[in-house]
């Protein structure tokens, strides 16, 4: 029985030659990046994929190419007017050829790129994840929380290797007041794919001393505008919404703001500015306490001239007119000067009372925070102490085995038991095969050694001399 059958090369080769007859022109279309590789060579490939609007599902995927020398000026082209970097996770309009090769199959191939409605979409997605936040009533949260009069014990989220974080530390603790500040590092990526989920870890690790800091502030040096697409995340705008610390940032661009500016209490354009806002308010404080003791001081005065002009006056009247004695005139002196004395001193207790509550204030927080760092420590030391305990027990006990181990293998208490060594050029014997019968053997007892000379050797397999 035979059979007309086609090669998968030649129905491959059919297909291919359908679909450049029936796909001859370019064609327009928009979709998702999954997948974006770019081989040694320099050629892009992509895998792109639409999901269904309301349930997320891929509903179609296909793979795409980009070669070399037109990859190199799209690239530059889409990067440079959207300000967002091709990348995966992003919606783009582009042409296509629609291809299909015998081995790889089908395939598009990508010409041109429209920027344009990348942009489009993402402004709409910034809009949604803004009117969901809004919705879900936390936007404002993190705006709402009082912040410190003094912030001095800052969390910073930043790399480590950030021009940016150098620029802000330096601003700080060299500050040209003399300001005093702690602050505490806890590194994350800033750029990249990585960088949403190792912002929220650092976010996390922040929470678990929320009780110890007074602020924490996101900052990163400045970069391009494509590396900034993470700080547009609906999960990490709503974790800074929501963080029980005020939040400051300072990501370093001037233009566009993200979402996460959006929903920190305070944004700031760069690291140094944020450093710079931190002093004001150091500043600020001992401004207004400058401004309390100076108001103070004029108030006094005032009054104080205020009743010297009341005694001059009244004293006017005593001379011109006569009608006051010297006791009343005495005692009326006198009633004033504690009039004045009175009203004075209300006015220094006012004030001083205003500067005491804040010397109290930050007396109480101050001993509130170092009572619990004790505790910490307290606990952290008789934790320590206990795995030292357990710790020497342990490897005390492993020690006593091991001598048990060694006196029971000691070859003084194995000979007690009725062994012994046997030795010939001071090499020992352990067959009989080893032995010269023309050199005596010394034999090892455990009170004392023999020296014998061979007579007969035995083999115990066949009992031959």
């Amino acid at each position: 029985m035979s059979f007309e059958y086609l090669t998968l090369y030649d129905l491959n080769r059919y297909i291919r030659e359908t679909i450049e007859g029936n796909f001859e022109s370019e064609y327009w279309i928009v979709a998702e990046i999954s997948e974006l590789k770019i081989n040694v060579s320099g050629h892009c490939y992509l895998e792109l994929i639409e999901k269904d609007s309301e349930s997320e599902n891929i509903i179609a995927r296909a793979k795409a190419t980009i070669w070399n020398s037109t990859f190199k000026l799209l690239r530059i082209y889409f990067e440079t007017t959207t300000g967002v970097k091709l990348s995966a996770g992003i919606k783009i309009l582009v042409k296509v050829k629609v291809t299909f090769h015998e081995l790889y199959g089908y395939s598009l191939n990508i010409t041109d790129i429209e920027p344009t409605y990348t942009l489009g979409d993402i402004a709409r997605k910034k809009q949604e994840i803004i009117k969901r936040l809004k919705e879900e009533g936390i936007f404002d949260n993190n705006k709402q929380l009082e912040f410190p009069i003094l912030p001095k014990k800052i969390a910073v989220i930043s790399s480590t290797t950030a021009a940016g974080y150098g620029d802000f530390y330096d601003q700080l603790t060299n500050n040209t007041y003399g300001y005093k500040f702690f602050i505490k590092l806890f590194p994350a990526i800033m750029q990249g794919e990585e960088s949403e989920k190792s912002i929220l870890s650092a976010l996390d690790r922040i929470e678990e001393f929320k009780s110890f800091f007074d602020i924490v502030v996101i900052i990163r040096g400045g970069g391009a505008q494509a590396e900034l697409e993470c700080f547009n995340s609906y999960w990490l705008a709503r974790r800074i919404a929501l963080f029980p610390l005020p939040i400051l940032t300072g990501i370093g661009h001037e233009q566009d703001e993200t979402i996460i500016d959006l929903t920190a209490h305070k944004r700031l354009k760069t690291p140094t500015a944020v450093a710079e806002f931190i002093i004001s308010t150091h500043h600020e404080f001992k401004e207004l306490l400058i401004n309390y003791t100076i108001q103070l001081k004029e108030l006094i005065s005032n009054k104080i001239n205020k009743e010297k002009k009341f005694i001059l006056k009244t004293y006017s009247l005593l001379i011109n007119k006569g009608q006051y004695t010297i006791k009343m005139i005495i005692n009326k002196y006198n009633s004033m000067l504690k009039n004045i004395n009175l009203k004075t001193q209300n006015v220094l207790q006012k004030n001083q009372k205003q500067i005491e509550i804040i010397k109290k204030s930050l007396k109480f927080i101050a001993i509130q925070k170092i009572k619990k760092e004790n505790n910490k420590l307290l606990k952290n030391y008789e934790h320590l102490k206990l795995n030292v305990f357990n710790n020497s027990k342990f490897s005390k006990r492993k020690i006593e085995d091991h001598e048990k181990t060694i006196s029971i293998l000691n070859p003084e208490n194995i000979m007690k038991r009725g062994y012994s060594i046997t030795t010939q050029k001071n090499q020992i014997i352990k067959s009989i095969k080893e032995i010269n019968e023309e050199i005596p053997l010394k034999t090892y007892l455990v009170d004392g050694k023999l020296l014998t000379k061979i007579i007969d050797i035995i083999d115990n397999k066949t009992n031959n001399v």
